[in-house]
């Protein structure tokens, strides 16, 4: 399934994402593409529901429909939202039985499995629901349903949701209804959870739980003079002649005093711009950039003193480019995570990280992170710091791994939560909580957020020369 994550200026901060097993683009037996030159597949037509996601899937020989199934009524959606994830359908289907099917978006992309109906329940289109009456019930109802971190990040929601219809009464525009939307959300402090509107001819967002530095970084400096300003300090300061900023500008490749490798990666995705997202040749580009280019930097960095990752201003992406980057740094297969939507559950999905074809580096590495670090970047965090070469350094990552869950509301506003919980090896779960280095580090200080973060990458260069 898609993850868009958080945004920032310049042309490097733009990654789209996607939560995809180490892709293989061949389809295995029994996959097929639901939609190809003679129309839509037979076997997917029908009504399919999955209840973790709370998707029904109406499928018919002119394509998709798609309704979101809620306690609190069903409603159709249309996949045009303002994010990828509410822009992109299914392409793929794959029979488990006659009644159930495996959807997904791309090959080998993810682990939904529906069950077919007889046919549309009838309680779907039964009524109006794009109110505001309406609507909040539809809201508060989907955070019951799927949001999996109430107790985790301290939220009664039911009090929040009594709060919300108490306060209805007071609400006379479409920006108080705004308001009072964000703030039912705003106590969970999750990135990955947010509102996006439009009204009065405007756009609007409500996000909360954007760390430490870069609330500091958008009260001061700004994103923009920020970011030159870290990636000039590393290209003219810190690392040897030659350095290189590649990857449609996501990754700089070099080595520091000719001893300890450095790659800073600042999306999981975005490599290449020649490529429509969310598409199988988008996959497999993305995919097949990285590889090379990791590839390319390992094969320098063969008989260093180690490897900085630099993660501290990663900003997420697409999971399948997390798996791919950790298949370089073992030699040994091991489960990186697994994903789950129930708490008392089994895993729905457990990834198990094989060891790259290409080249391999197995002498120390130390993962750089911060309160910036999110999402796909947490989650190559989350598989690298469980393997013995492997240090973290920095800051405490942000928290917030899951994948978003996108609803369109029946008022045609936009919601996403996150509803599944990742864990490492051991089932640990960091959600609400980040990653705590083994090596505290202050990468991004706010007396100075640009020459901190070339400080804090010479520390790191300086103790791995110095163990060696």
């Amino acid at each position: 399934m898609f993850r868009l994550s958080p945004t920032a200026p310049l042309c490097l901060i733009a990654a789209l994402g996607l939560s995809a097993c180490e892709m293989d683009m061949t389809p295995p037996a029994g996959r097929q593409p639901i939609q190809n030159e003679a129309g839509i597949l037979p076997a997917a037509q029908g009504v399919w529901h999955n209840g973790d996601y709370g998707w029904i899937l109406e499928i018919g020989p002119a394509g998709i429909t798609r309704w979101q199934d809620t306690p609190a009524g069903c409603y159709r959606t249309a996949q045009d939202g303002p994010t990828l994830m509410s822009q992109v359908e299914y392409r793929y289907v794959t029979p488990v039985s006659p009644d159930r099917a495996q959807f997904e978006y791309l090959p080998g992309d993810g682990h939904t499995i529906f069950d077919r109906l007889d046919a549309l329940p009838g309680r779907c289109g039964a009524r109006d629901l794009s109110g505001h009456a309406g609507t909040l019930d539809i809201f508060a109802s989907i955070f019951q349903q799927h949001y999996a971190f109430f107790e985790r990040r301290g939220v009664d929601w039911t009090a929040r949701i009594d709060e919300a219809r108490a306060g209805l009464a007071d609400v006379e525009s479409d920006a108080d209804f705004f308001a009072l939307l964000s703030a039912m959300i705003e106590p969970l402090g999750d990135s990955h959870t947010k509102l996006i509107a439009q009204f009065d001819g405007e756009r609007h967002r409500a996000q909360y739980g954007l760390g430490e530095t870069l609330p500091m970084i958008h009260a001061g400096m700004g994103e923009t003079p920020w970011l030159i300003g870290i990636i000039d300090g590393l290209m003219n300061d810190v690392l040897d002649p030659g350095a290189r900023h590649i990857l449609n500008d996501r990754v700089i490749v070099g080595t520091i005093d000719g001893r300890i490798g450095y790659i800073q990666i600042f999306t999981m995705g975005g490599f290449d711009d020649t490529l429509e997202p969310g598409t199988p040749d988008w996959a497999a580009g993305e995919l097949a950039a990285l590889h090379t280019m990791l590839d390319e930097a390992l094969t320098e960095f063969a008989g260093l003193d180690g490897v900085i990752l630099d993660l501290s201003n990663n900003r997420g992406g697409y999971d399948a480019v997390t798996r791919a980057i950790a298949s370089h740094f073992t030699t040994e297969a091991f489960d990186g995570y697994s994903v789950r939507t129930d708490w008392d559950g089994n895993p729905d999905i457990t990834y198990r990280i094989e060891p790259a074809e290409g080249v391999r580096y197995s002498g120390p590495v130390t993962v750089l992170t911060s309160d910036v670090t999110v999402s796909a970047g947490e989650i190559t965090t989350l598989m690298l710091r469980q393997l013995p070469h492997v240090t973290q350094a920095g800051q405490t990552t942000r928290g917030a791994f899951s994948t978003p869950l996108a609803k369109p509301l029946p008022n045609g506003w936009y919601v996403e939560l996150a509803n599944e919980i990742f864990a490492d090896a051991d089932g640990m779960v960091y959600e609400g909580i980040g990653l705590e280095p083994d090596w505290p580090l202050t990468v991004f200080d706010p007396a100075d957020p640009v020459a901190s973060h070339g400080a804090a990458v010479r520390a790191v260069a300086a103790r791995m020369a110095a163990a060696n």
